[in-house]
């Protein structure tokens, strides 16, 4: 019995390692050639950022024709007020690829002289890999999970923690 739930605790600490490492590539827009002024508020390249859950790790894909526009990264400021004269990165290549190396918000606009202020920019937020989704609406504190008190037999959630870390053990080495 005790066996079985340890394998059993073993098999999902696996998996949940695997689903967190699981990094994906996402062409913006979700198709080719939308990186454009949007023609209204429902082409907007937000709509698709707020329905699409980007992950630590996982890439951002624009099909790009360099020749007439190009992506920048920019902080909130410059995103807000389309300043395109101190972009954090510049991407020109014709499959321009950016990597979500942490979680909270990326701001992105056009590199095309007047594109921005027509709604050619795009905000994608990346989950937090502890805790779910973060709003940049709210601060880290209220974001915040409750505490868990302690159980009163720590022991014994140390002795099976050393089980399952055990087990997990024994399948990597066999």
């Amino acid at each position: 019995m005790a066996f079985s739930r340890a394998l059993a605790s073993s098999l999902v600490l696996v998996f949940l390692l695997f689903s967190f490492s699981d990094a994906r590539d996402h062409l913006v827009g979700g198709k080719s050639a939308v990186w454009k002024i949007p023609s209204s508020d429902s082409e907007s390249l937000n709509k698709w950022a707020e329905a699409t859950r980007f992950q630590v790790g996982d890439s951002l894909v624009w099909k790009l024709d360099p020749q007439k526009d190009w992506v920048l990264q920019v902080t909130k400021e410059d995103y807000v007020t389309c300043n395109l004269t101190s972009p954090i990165a510049e991407y020109k290549e014709e499959n321009a690829k950016v990597k979500l190396n942490r979680s909270g918000p990326y701001y992105f606009i056009s590199g095309a002289k007047g594109h921005c202020e027509k709604g050619q920019k795009m905000v994608v937020v990346v989950m937090s890999p502890r805790r779910g989704y973060i709003s940049p609406a709210l601060s880290p504190t209220e974001n915040e999970a409750p505490a868990v008190a302690p159980s009163s037999n720590a022991s014994g959630l140390k002795a099976g923690m050393m089980v399952m870390l055990g087990s997990l053990f024994g399948m990597i080495l066999f």
